[in-house]
């Protein structure tokens, strides 16, 4: 492959780079300083370089790369490095790591050494996967979370509680080992019992950091009130991944905590990739009730996304066809992935390109940050709808999960009570399609109250939030009425979700 002789200086230049990438991640004072004073037209083609680099690497050393390559058919004759590197096809779970085996997509076509570690996907997509990490490789995410957790908590110490699923699954281990750096670290899962007994044992004179799950930190919350226990007199702060979270639900959370962040990332890939701060959740609530503002930042789509900001040289984030795919550009991965769809939908914004669109609505960027007495980070931001296939669609008609989490957090009662909740269509005794709309209820006792409240406001809600089941229920409201069905914990469809890690909200169609 020829590369013009520029180019060659420029992935030089990276290699240098990289020699002090540990030493930057190390020291958190030199790495607030490098990402809050880049300039960004160069920070971005160094980005392209790296990932460029990371290539060049795999396509010399990874034989299941080269394969594939051959598989696409694959050539490019031009020897600008950008322009190679936008010509490659992209990959996914199916064309890729279906298609290979594990020991083909590694570097040299081996994995079986010492230090490696196997992660284990949860499963939310229907099938678990298996996934190789090295040791330095390991060592980087974990200083690249570490520098994110110091940044969003300062460098005040404390017990952090983890409670993300343990054993074989990525997010529990790795978050275990980069929550080191903030304090004392007790890897708990999601147990309720375990939790609320560790803090009444270390009692409050220690702050509390909580990871875990989304939906189970407020289910831990529930469950606390329910027994007594008294989280005002704690000093709470949460850090929540996994999947996504409404504004509804931050807040609810904020009922009991300083702070709520939430991180992206997928085991596909690695933690860590992106993470919410100060800056990216102010801007985020702007949206909430500016439907204009949320327009010019993310399009006509009326859901809102998740908003993060992430480091370009790490993870080289391309947006093809509304769907996120990446190229770890870090060294020493394991198993590389280059141009790796990851089959969420989303966007990129650049910092400026951020600055620019608050201003068309009289909002200052440089102003919210001061608000959020937080360093700046000039890094893009990353915003995040969820899976493509994560939803039910009637009538022409999207119906999402951040929908229903919405409606659900707009209601004391119904966001006190309900658990969880799942989507499907169904058929009517007439054999019609209907959207059915399936709620686990705490308490029982409130059933009656809760199908009252539902019956009344969700469908109203839906057609607030998506124009097009506005316009589905002007012209048929017959076919997109809801369905309302009502279990109990752990019963019916989400028996079967009991021991799941995550919560699967989009039910396969029933009949």
């Amino acid at each position: 492959m020829r590369i013009r002789f520029t180019d060659r200086i420029g992935l030089w230049f990276i290699k240098i780079v990289d020699l002090f990438q540990n030493g930057i991640l190390k020291n958190y004072r030199i790495f607030s300083f490098v990402v809050g004073h880049a300039p960004q037209h160069h920070g971005a083609t160094a980005c392209w370089f790296r990932a460029a680099k990371e290539f060049l690497l795999t396509y010399k050393r990874v034989p299941a790369y080269k394969k594939f390559l051959e598989a696409n058919h694959w050539s490019c004759r031009s020897t600008n490095i950008q322009e190679i590197f936008s010509s490659l096809p992209v990959m996914d779970k199916k064309n890729y790591i279906l298609a290979y085996t594990t020991e083909e997509r590694c570097l040299d076509g081996k994995f079986f050494e010492e230090g490696v570690v196997i992660d284990e996907s949860s499963g939310s997509t229907g099938i678990p996967f298996n996934w190789v990490r090295g040791v330095k490789e390991r060592d980087t995410v974990k200083d690249v979370i570490g520098v994110y957790l110091r940044y969003c908590f300062g460098d005040q110490k404390y017990i952090v509680l983890n409670m993300f699923s343990m054993g074989a699954w990525a997010t529990g281990f790795n978050m275990a080992l980069a929550s080191q750096s903030l304090g004392v670290v007790k890897s708990i899962g999601p147990d309720i019992d375990k939790i609320l007994r560790t803090m009444q044992f270390f009692g409050n004179k220690y702050p509390y950091i909580l990871n875990g799950y989304p939906p189970f930190l407020k289910y831990l919350m529930d469950e606390g009130e329910k027994r007594g226990f008294k989280w005002k007199d704690y000093r709470i702060h949460i850090l929540v991944g996994g999947e996504g979270m409404s504004e509804g639900l931050r807040d609810y959370l904020l009922q009991y905590a300083k702070t709520v962040f939430s991180g992206y990332g997928a085991s596909d890939l690695e933690i860590g990739m992106a993470g919410e701060n100060p800056l990216s959740v102010m801007i985020r609530k702007l949206c909430v009730e500016d439907r204009a503002l949320r327009q010019t930042l993310f399009g006509e789509d009326q859901r809102l996304p998740m908003l993060f900001q992430y480091n370009p040289l790490d993870h080289f984030i391309e947006i093809i066809e509304k769907e996120i795919v990446v190229t770890i550009s870090k060294p020493w991965t394991l198993s590389p992935r280059i141009r790796y769809n990851i089959k969420d939908e989303g966007g990129m914004i650049t910092f400026d390109d951020m600055k620019g669109r608050l201003k068309r609505h009289h909002i200052d960027l440089l102003e919210l940050e001061r608000k959020c007495q937080y360093p700046r980070w000039y890094l893009p931001f990353l915003y995040v709808y969820g899976r493509k296939d994560s939803t039910i669609s009637i009538m022409g008609a999207n119906i999402y999960p951040e929908d229903v989490e919405s409606i659900v957090y707009s209601d004391a009662i119904l966001a006190r009570n309900i658990n969880s909740f799942s989507l499907s269509l169904i058929d009517d005794l007439q054999g019609n399609p209907r959207p059915c709309f399936e709620f686990e209820l705490s308490d029982m006792e409130q059933r009656s109250q809760v199908e009252s409240i539902l019956g009344r406001i969700l469908s109203v809600g839906l057609a607030r939030l998506s124009l097009d089941y506005k316009k589905a229920r002007e012209e048929y409201a017959q076919a997109v009425e809801p369905v309302i069905k009502i279990y109990a914990m752990n019963e019916g469809p989400f028996k079967e979700d009991s021991g799941r890690i995550k919560k699967r909200y989009v039910k396969q169609n029933n009949s």
